[in-house]
C-alpha cells in the first residue's frame, strides 16, 4: 500500500512531527479577581486559558498562525479555588488537513499540600493559517506512536465525523 504524502500549497512535502512536537503547559496563581462570589475560578476565565494553552500546541505543531475554528467539547469536573495554581497541559490529538483537534487538560494544584484535581477536559479545533495571505494552509501529519496517542487519534476522527455531521444536519434545517 503507496503512503499518502502531503504537500504545501507550493507542493513541498510536509515531513509527520512527534506529538510531543506540540506539547504545551502553563500555569499560574488563581487571584480574586479571576473569581466569582464563592471563590472559584471563573468558567470564562478557564476557557481562555484553553484557548491560548490549545494555540501554542496548535503552532507548535503547524509552525503557523492558527485560528479557533470550534471548541467541540469542554467538561467542567471540579472547580479551581482562590489561591490554588491552575494548569493546563495540550497537544495536538490529530491533523486533517489545514485544521488540528487539540486535547486540554486542566488541573488545580493546591500549593500548600501539592493535592493535584482533573478539573476540566476540553477538545479545540484550530485552522492553521498561512503567514502572509491569512488563508488555510495544509497543516504537517502527525505521528502517533503511543497506545495512548493512538487512541486520542481515533477518537479525534469520531468527534470530527459528529461535528460535521452536526455542521451539515443545522444547515439542512437553515435552508
Amino acid at each position: 500500500m503507496k503512503k499518502k504524502r502531503i504537500t504545501s500549497a507550493e507542493g513541498e512535502i510536509l515531513k509527520g512531527k512527534l506529538v510531543s512536537v506540540s506539547r504545551s503547559e502553563m500555569s499560574e496563581v488563581v487571584l480574586p479577581a479571576e473569581t466569582n462570589l464563592l471563590g472559584k475560578l471563573l468558567g470564562g476565565h478557564v476557557m481562555h486559558l484553553v484557548d491560548v494553552v490549545a494555540a501554542m500546541a496548535a503552532s507548535r505543531h503547524s509552525n503557523s498562525y492558527v485560528v479557533t475554528a470550534s471548541v467541540d467539547y469542554i467538561d467542567f469536573r471540579n472547580p479551581v479555588n482562590l489561591g490554588e495554581i491552575v494548569i493546563l497541559m495540550s497537544q495536538v490529538n490529530r491533523v486533517f488537513n489545514t485544521s488540528m483537534e487539540v486535547g486540554v487538560k486542566v488541573y488545580s494544584e493546591n500549593a500548600l499540600t501539592g493535592e493535584r484535581k482533573h478539573t476540566t477536559t476540553a477538545y479545540v479545533t484550530f485552522v492553521a493559517l498561512d503567514e502572509f495571505s491569512k488563508t488555510p494552509k495544509s497543516v504537517p501529519p502527525l505521528i502517533v506512536k503511543t497506545a495512548e496517542e493512538k487512541r486520542r487519534w481515533r477518537e479525534a476522527g469520531e468527534r470530527r465525523k459528529y461535528r460535521l455531521a452536526m455542521r451539515f444536519k443545522k444547515r439542512k434545517r437553515e435552508e
